[in-house]
């Protein structure tokens, strides 16, 4: 599955619009995680717990988008967006959201 941000995948031709795709994913963080990301916010320095989340967070994002492209008979999905935003009452929860439209290709 081709993924790309760009409207169109260089060299080929979108033959069909199969529809509006989306991946998401809402994760909590650990109360480890947050302990070392509270020390770092007042020490100074990255959150490794926390960039490593995120990561994980938006490569599910995708793959999940990618899935229900391939579902729909889709070769590639142009367009890409991400999103992030913060969850929960104690702002605890983190969502990762992509979308992108499912095209066929010559």
């Amino acid at each position: 599955m081709i993924v790309t941000t760009t409207p169109n995948v260089e060299g080929r031709t979108i033959r069909e619009y199969r529809g509006i795709v989306f991946g998401e994913v809402v994760a909590g963080v650990n109360f480890l995680r947050d302990i070392g990301a509270a020390l770092r916010n007042v020490f100074g320095g990255r959150s490794k717990g926390y960039e490593e989340e995120l990561t994980r967070a938006r490569t599910e994002s995708l793959a999940e988008m990618g899935q229900r492209a391939a579902a729909l008979g889709a070769d590639a999905v142009v367009g890409v967006k991400m999103d992030y935003e913060v969850l929960g009452a104690n702002n605890d929860m983190l969502m990762v959201t992509c979308s992108g439209t499912a095209v066929k290709l010559d």
